[in-house]
C-alpha cells in the first residue's frame, strides 16, 4: 500500500501525498538493491516511503507527486549555493557545450586546484571522482611514503566503502580492527586500528605500542557521519603533532566539511588558528559543485610521490573531468565571505528555534555544530564519540522526520546525519522550517509515552 499522508499543504501545493513516490520504488526495488543507488536514501532508520525529486531549485525540492520541501540536506553538502545556481548552470552548460570527457588535461582542473590550494593549507591536489576514492588514494600514498602499513581511525568517522575502513573496534583499545560490514575479509582491516573519537589517551597508547609501524592516522576533521561531532579544543592539533613524533602522516578528512564549514574548511577554524597543518587532506563535496568530483592533496614533498613522477600509482579515466571542475570551480568563485555570513545566520537561527521547540515539547535534546553544519542529537547530554551518538533516542527522531516531512521540510532521513543549509535559504525557506518545528517536537515527545 502507498504511504499517503494529507496533513496540510506544503507551501503552495496540494496535500502531501507519496503515492508516485511509492510507485517508483516498487520499480527501483526489482532492478536495484533495495530501492536505492545510496543506502541511507532508503529510509530505513525512519520508515515510510522514500521520496523520489523530480527537481531542484534554490532551497526547495519538488518530488515526482508534486510536493515542495525545504532542503536541509543540500545533496549531503555541496550545494552550498543552492540548488540550480544560474551562474553554476550557465558555467557547465558552456562546459557541456564544448565536451563532456576528453581524456586529457584541461585547463579547468588546473584553475580548480589553484582555488583549493589558495584557500587550504595544500601544496597541491590530484582530482579523482569520490571522496571514497580521495580516502583511498590518500592513504596508498601515505603507506608507499612512510613504507608502513598499519593505519588509525576513529569510531564513528567515515571515510567513504574503502574495505580497510569499514573496520569495527577490537577488544581494546591497542588491537587490531575487525570487519564492520560482510563481504570485507578479515585481511583488509588487519592493518586498520579503530580508537574512540575524542579520547586522546587512547591515541597515546595506540602510537606508544605500534608507532613505529603507523603510516597514518585519518580522521574526519570535524566528524558529520555520526551527526556532528566537533574535535574537543586542540584535538586535531595533538593528533598532527602525535603523528609527527612518530613519523606518520596526519590525513584530515574534509569531504564534508571542506569549503562547507567555512571558506577554508574546518582547518580554518583550528589548524589556520593553531599554526599547524595535516600531511594530507580529501575534499569533496562543495568542491565539485553538485557533480561527482573529489581531491586528495597535502604537502609537495609527500605528493611528488604519485605516478607519474613518483612511485606510488593512482589514476583514473574520469578524474578532473572538465564538467565538474568547472561546476566546482564555479562554485567556490561564488562561495564569497557575504554567502558564509548567510550560511552562518541561516543556521543559527535553525538551531535556536530546534532548541526551543524541542525544549517546549520537553524532548531531551543537543544541538551540535562546527561553523554552518550542524545536526541534532535526541539524547540528554553532549555528545563527544560514536558511543554517545549511538545512545539516543531514534524512535523519537524517526517521529520528528516524518513530522517535519509533511509539513515541507525535508532532514536527513537518520539520526545520524549533519544538516545543512545554502545561500538560497530565505525568509520563506526559513519560515517553513520554523513554522514545523512545534508540531514535529510533539510529535517526538508523543513516542516517549508509547
Amino acid at each position: 500500500m502507498a504511504d499517503v499522508r494529507s496533513l496540510r499543504k506544503v507551501g503552495h501545493n496540494v496535500a502531501v501525498t507519496s503515492q508516485a513516490s511509492a510507485a517508483l520504488f516498487a520499480r527501483a526495488q526489482a532492478v536495484t538493491p533495495g530501492g536505492v543507488n545510496s543506502p541511507v536514501r532508503a529510509f530505513n532508520a525512519v520508515g515510510g516511503t522514500p521520496r523520489f525529486v523530480r527537481s531542484a531549485v534554490g532551497a526547495w525540492l519538488t518530488d515526482v507527486d508534486g510536493n515542495e520541501y525545504v532542503d536541509l540536506i543540500c545533496s549531503w553538502g555541496p550545494m552550498l549555493l543552492g540548488h540550480a545556481h544560474p551562474e553554476v548552470q550557465a558555467a557547465v552548460q558552456a562546459a557541456v557545450a564544448r565536451g563532456t570527457s576528453y581524456g586529457t588535461p584541461t585547463e579547468p582542473e588546473v584553475e580548480l586546484a589553484e582555488a583549493i590550494v589558495e584557500r587550504t593549507p595544500v601544496d597541491q591536489v590530484r582530482f579523482v571522482s569520490s571522496g571514497t576514492e580521495a580516502t583511498m588514494s590518500a592513504i596508498r600514498l601515505a603507506r608507499g611514503v612512510t613504507g608502513r602499513d598499519v593505519v588509525v581511525k576513529f569510531a564513528g568517522c567515515y571515510h567513504g566503502h574503502v574495505d580497510s575502513l569499514l573496520a569495527s573496534a577490537g577488544s581494546g583499545l591497542a588491537t587490531f580492527a575487525v570487519p564492520g560490514t560482510p563481504g570485507v575479509p578479515e585481511s583488509s582491516t588487519a592493518l586498520t586500528l579503530v580508537l574512540p573519537y575524542n579520547d586522546r589517551s587512547a591515541v597515546k597508547q595506540v602510537f606508544a605500542e605500534h608507532g613505529d609501524r603507523i603510516a597514518c592516522l585519518v580522521t574526519e576533521a570535524a566528524p558529520g557521519n555520526m551527526g556532528v561531532v566537533p574535535p574537543e579544543p586542540g584535538f586535531n592539533a595533538f593528533l598532527a603533532e602525535t603523528c609527527r613524533a612518530h613519523g606518520a602522516l596526519f590525513v584530515s578528512d574534509e569531504v564534508m566539511t571542506g569549503f562547507r564549514v567555512t571558506r577554508t574548511g574546518q582547518w580554518g577554524l583550528d589548524g589556520a588558528v593553531e599554526g599547524w597543518r595535516p600531511d594530507l587532506m580529501t575534499f569533496g563535496k562543495v568542491m565539485g559543485g553538485g557533480f561527482p568530483a573529489a581531491a586528495f592533496g597535502g604537502r609537495a614533498d609527500v605528493m611528488a610521490q604519485l605516478a607519474p613522477g613518483g612511485p606510488v600509482y593512482q589514476a583514473g579515466t574520469l578524474s578532473g573531468n572538465p564538467v565538474a571542475t568547472t561546476a566546482g570551480l564555479a562554485t567556490l568563485r561564488l562561495a564569497t565571505d557575504e554567502v558564509y555570513r548567510h550560511l552562518d545566520q541561516t543556521a543559527e537561527t535553525i538551531k535556536i528555534a530546534v532548541a526551543e521547540a524541542l525544549t517546549a515539547a520537553g524532548v531531551p535534546h543537543v544541538v551540535q555544530s562546527t561553523g554552518t553544519m550542524f545536526s541534532v542529537f535526541f539524547t540528554e547530554k553532549a555528545v563527544l564519540d560514536f558511543a554517545g551518538a549511538s545512545d539516543q533516542d531514534t524512535a523519537a527522531y524517526a517521529a520528528f522526520f516524518h513530522a517535519m516531512l509533511d509539513r515541507g521540510v525535508y532532514l536527513p532521513p537518520s539520526a545520524y546525519e549533519a544538516w545543512f543549509v545554502s545561500a538560497a535559504h530565505d525568509d520563506r525557506a526559513v519560515d517553513t522550517v520554523l513554522a514545523a518545528l512545534p508540531e514535529a517536537a510533539r510529535a517526538a515527545a508523543a513516542t516517549r509515552g508509547a
